[in-house]
């Protein structure tokens, strides 16, 4: 399976790196409503998860493999721990807010709501919550995992973060 991977990934990675994305986000939301809110699969919101799985594949797949590629160009200094916290730092306060600025727009367009407001109610406890774990995670991303597999450990990290996020965007928490 893995070897299957490999292969897709080298032939198409922005493409193989969406349906990835796509299912982490959609499972995250799944674990969501069923573990957490204890939902159950009759009253399960098969449309809430449809977004969750939308916004990974089309926006956050392309533009995650997109910026690992940039970082991996682009953040190179003299010696690999500067490297690694320069790329955190920029990971940081450059992807994450604009990643969650789009999150919550693009979930408060689907779901009719004001984006404005949204973001407003929404942001700083969304980003606080991501300063508490993504920059960990991010620092062994860069410094142990090729750059090759950096949204896919990222995507199956985010298994709870998107949890975290589908119960934020809907107000269950």
């Amino acid at each position: 399976m893995f070897r299957w991977y490999q292969s897709k990934l080298a032939k198409q990675p922005i493409l193989t790196t969406s349906i990835t994305s796509a299912v982490l986000f959609g499972s995250g939301d799944v674990l969501a409503q069923q573990l957490v809110d204890r939902r159950g699969f009759e009253k399960h919101d098969m449309a809430r998860t449809g977004r969750m799985a939308f916004y990974g594949g089309v926006i956050f797949g392309p533009a995650a493999t997109i910026w690992m590629g940039f970082l991996q160009r682009n953040v190179v200094l003299k010696n690999s721990k500067a490297t690694i916290a320069a790329r955190v730092a920029a990971d940081q306060c450059l992807f994450a807010p604009t990643h969650l600025t789009c999150f919550l727009t693009y979930m408060a367009v689907l779901e009719g709501k004001d984006p404005i407001e949204k973001w407003k109610s929404s942001f700083l406890p969304i980003y606080k919550a991501n300063l508490t774990i993504w920059p960990m995670v991010q620092c062994f991303n860069f410094a142990v995992v090729p750059l090759e597999y950096r949204v896919l450990f990222a995507n199956v990290i985010s298994l709870g973060w998107n949890c975290l996020l589908s119960l934020i965007n809907s107000g269950e928490t």
